[in-house]
């Protein structure tokens, strides 16, 4: 039997940094390779996870280095594996990931580009960002939008406490309730008041909490753009990324 992957498609390596965000990207990117590709199929694709609370006294501490270098054991073992690129769908992480240092061991796409290409296309001229406060507060986002000419716009700061907390107390431990979701949308709509015409859900777990559908603003899912992105890139329809990790 032939493998796929002798089809032409390229190995995708999810780097996943909590499980419930790395198991929606690498459902989602199966799932639209089944459209793609017939039932069944769908590129080559391998998932990596440390654990990341091993990593949490060093985000508290501000300790980005040693977070990167868990991140790229991940990448060197998706290498292995026979990923030819990789992806993370964690949104901070990549606060990590920009860390200088030695080249990751695989390509990989860039999610705030990702999102911020898609908001570009899509003409947002003010985007609302919902994430970790770590994300939320953290230049990424701010950047890539801002390089696109978009403005970026965070909660106030009572607000991005009870996004943070939901998220490390809830989301990343696959519970979904809807005093929280009702908390959610009360956020966003503020942040639609402000002027945003648009909210990214740039924690990987959100979206699994506010779908497009209970939303006041249009979502910018990042989870399930960068893994169509990767399925792009798989199916050779978007080129191979560069990016080896470092300062964008």
């Amino acid at each position: 039997m032939k493998h796929i992957a002798e089809a032409g498609t390229r190995h995708f390596g999810v780097l996943a940094h909590s499980w419930e965000g790395g198991s929606l990207c690498f459902r989602t990117f199966c799932q639209e390779g089944f459209a793609e590709l017939g039932d069944h199929r769908h590129p080559d694709v391998t998932l990596d996870c440390i654990a990341f609370g091993g990593s949490m006294a060093a985000w508290d501490a501000g300790d980005h280095d040693s977070i990167r270098r868990t991140l790229a054991t991940s990448v060197e073992r998706l290498a292995r594996a026979g990923a030819e690129f990789f992806a993370c769908p964690d949104n901070t992480a990549h606060l990590a990931l920009e860390r200088p240092g030695p080249d990751l061991a695989l390509p990989g796409l860039h999610i705030a580009e990702v999102v911020a290409d898609h908001a570009q296309r899509n003409g947002h001229r003010r985007v609302g960002v919902l994430g970790t406060r770590y994300t939320m507060e953290g230049p990424v986002y701010p950047r890539s939008l801002a390089a696109r000419g978009i403005a970026a716009e965070i909660p106030g700061a009572d607000d991005r406490r009870t996004v943070n907390e939901i998220i490390f107390s809830e989301l990343v431990a696959g519970v979904f309730t809807e005093e929280s979701r009702k908390e959610y949308v009360r956020v966003i709509e503020r942040l639609a008041a402000r002027g945003c015409d648009a909210v990214a859900l740039v924690c990987t777990e959100i979206p699994l909490l506010v779908p497009p559908e209970v939303s006041p603003l249009p979502t910018l899912d990042s989870t399930r753009l960068l893994a169509r992105a990767a399925l792009d890139v798989s199916l050779g329809r978007r080129p191979m990324p560069t990016w080896r990790g470092g300062p964008i």
